[in-house]
């Protein structure tokens, strides 16, 4: 007698239970007064609606990205004609797009199981055993360079696994790299990924890199928020946040980044649980956070904490939640321009470089903020591509360009800060 729904049932049940975006859309509205700015806050603020910003509103001439549901389509088109506002459709049927992706996904998933990491498919999204499965080879191929330490647990019992690029000593500086703390922005896992076998690549063949890893340890995690990335495969290919159930609420979840003590609760977070940058309860109540809180207090010696997010083509540093600019801010400013001059120098993508709070919009309770609050000077946040066509759907075939354009920034970002200790 059959205990369990045979694999074909099992796969059946995954496919009804992934959240479909047929007609969804994906506007891109450009407000082009304080007027048209606060209308625009207030269609944020009309829950029943259920969008999701995928760029959040920042300033006048800025566009900001908003997914909408087929069944408020008309009902905000019609307010954002009636109140003069410019808009234009960015994605058409986001729910083909994703069909697309996942096309792709599963002709991958065909090809045979990488035996090494010279054999791992670069150029396409993998889940988290994948990922984990490729961590794990890396440090087997590697013993003398790449080790994995195991920070904490997720809410739902995931490793938060760090890979650490080291060639001996003991508390040596070092520098932080993270990628996928907002769980649907898939570009950054893969391209962590691509950083990791870089590293291991290019350690004994570009000076540069032997020179920093000769005087300083790198850190990398690659799926820093893993319930989140394994939900976006299984379920809600748009998850953000964390996995944790919110007490008193439908809602589940956390924004990882804005629950850091860092102006935590201020201006640009919610306290509403349902929204899309939910601060949490309080700063540090997701585990993911404070693993990573732990471990850089613990260690004492990191000279460079980046994060990195996506899209937009932008590379900042603090302060998001202030707009009083930090002391660094001359030195972190000419830094974030040579490393976006070098990031383009391959294939010309622009990026945009400053502080939070000018660049894009206020946000409490962020990463790179804390980090520079804990006496980390070279703190960055990239968004990596695109500026909006693709979103947070990037084909995978600009996984690697994506890779290597920013690459050639975090060098100038690890060289920059091998060079200049503090």
């Amino acid at each position: 007698m059959m205990r369990g729904p045979t694999a074909l049932a099992a796969l059946f049940l995954a496919v009804v239970a992934k959240e479909t975006f047929e007609r969804h859309q994906v506007l891109r509205i450009i407000p082009k007064d304080d007027v048209q700015l606060s209308l625009i806050k207030e269609l944020e603020d009309m829950i029943h609606f259920e969008l999701d910003f995928w760029r959040e509103l920042s300033g006048v001439n800025t566009p900001v990205d908003v997914r909408v549901p087929f069944h408020s389509l008309q009902s905000v088109k019609i307010y954002l004609e009636t109140q003069g506002i410019e808009y234009s459709v960015m994605i058409e049927d986001l729910q083909m797009m994703l069909d697309e992706e996942q096309k792709e996904m599963m002709s991958a998933a065909h090809a045979p199981k990488p035996r090494n990491t010279d054999s791992f498919d670069y150029a396409n999204y993998h889940t988290i055993s994948e990922i984990y499965s490729f961590q794990d080879m890396l440090v087997a191929e590697n013993p003398n360079l790449v080790s994995k330490t195991v920070i904490g647990q997720s809410f739902e019992g995931r490793p938060l696994n760090v890979l650490k690029f080291s060639t001996g000593g003991t508390n040596r500086p070092a520098i932080w790299i993270d990628t996928g703390i907002h769980s649907r922005e898939w570009v950054t896992q893969a391209s962590g990924t691509w950083f990791a076998k870089k590293i291991v690549t290019d350690h004994r063949r570009d000076p540069s890199l032997t020179a920093i890893l000769d005087n300083m340890d790198i850190f990398l995690e690659t799926v820093t928020n893993p319930d989140g990335y394994s939900y976006t495969h299984s379920t809600n290919r748009l998850w953000r946040k964390t996995r944790k159930p919110n007490p008193g609420s439908r809602c589940v979840g956390v924004d990882p980044n804005r629950n850091w003590d860092a102006g935590f609760g201020g201006p640009g977070a919610s306290n509403d649980p349902c929204s899309q940058i939910y601060r949490g309860p309080r700063a540090e109540s997701e585990s993911e956070v404070k693993s990573i809180v732990d471990f850089v207090k613990s260690h004492g010696n990191i000279k460079a904490f980046i994060s990195i997010h996506s899209y937009s083509q932008l590379l900042l540093y603090p302060y998001g939640y202030t707009r009083t600019p930090v002391r660094d801010r001359p030195e972190l400013d000419r830094l974030a321009r040579k490393a976006t001059t070098d990031l383009a120098s391959l294939y010309g993508t622009r990026y945009t470089f400053g502080s939070i709070i000018n660049t894009i919009y206020q946000a409490s309770g962020g990463s790179i903020d804390w980090a520079y609050n804990q006496g980390i000077k070279f703190s960055y946040t990239f968004e990596l591509r695109d500026t909006g066509r693709f979103g947070f759907m990037l084909p995978a075939n600009q996984i690697i360009p994506t890779a290597q354009e920013t690459w050639l920034a975090l060098m100038t970002i690890m060289d920059y800060t091998l060079k200049n200790p503090y």
